[in-house]
């Protein structure tokens, strides 16, 4: 009996052997393999048509001197000689889309003016926003924004500074011509270009 008894548990701690053995490769088997890497990945970046736009670190980025960041007294006078000799850009009736007179008010110095102000980061413009003494105060607030975000539209696209260019509408609170007819109303219908600091 001893010698079965013996048999038994040898038979016993054999299968127990066995089966842990089993259960470990189960456990293995339904591991998912590592991923591998693929040299596909940096052949797809180099065929994009799109150049990745980079923004540099902080300490990378060139940075205006204080002392430089605005006009001296001699560019500020330069500038309002300028923005005094563009002409107002005028809208038709109820619109805010520039009419090619306005964009040809515009295009003359502007480009004088960005090469200008992009010197000076700090130095603000505003975009007046003006309108004729027909309608609610509330709908000419909306059309002379309208017609100020026009112009700083353009603006930008000719390479002035967004951040340089701020918008205000005055709506009919601030006309130029106060009698009461179409050749009056046209000449408040309007944007105006100030300089802000």
């Amino acid at each position: 009996m001893k010698n079965s008894a013996r048999l038994t548990l040898v038979a016993i701690a054999a299968f127990g052997l066995i089966g842990a053995g089993c259960a470990k490769k189960k456990v293995a088997a339904a591991t998912p393999p590592a991923p591998q890497q693929t040299a596909s990945a940096p052949a797809r970046q180099q065929s994009s048509s799109t150049p990745e736009r980079r923004t540099p670190p902080p300490a990378e980025r060139a940075s205006t001197p204080p002392s430089q960041r605005m006009p001296t007294a001699a560019e500020k006078a330069r500038i309002e000689t300028l923005l005094a000799r563009i002409e107002d850009a005028y809208f038709d009736y109820n619109q805010h889309t520039l009419r090619p007179d306005a964009i040809k008010a515009l295009q003359a110095d502007s480009t004088e003016l960005r090469d200008i102000i992009s010197q000076y980061p700090d130095y603000k413009l505003a975009i007046e926003g003006h309108c004729d003494e027909r309608g609610s105060e509330a709908y000419n607030m909306a059309l002379g924004d309208a017609r100020a975000k026009s112009a700083k539209d353009y603006l930008v696209g000719v390479g002035i500074s967004s951040a340089q260019l701020n918008v205000v509408s005055y709506g009919k609170d601030k006309p130029v011509c106060e009698d009461h007819d179409e050749a009056c109303w046209q000449k408040n219908r309007r944007i105006h270009i100030v300089a802000t600091k």
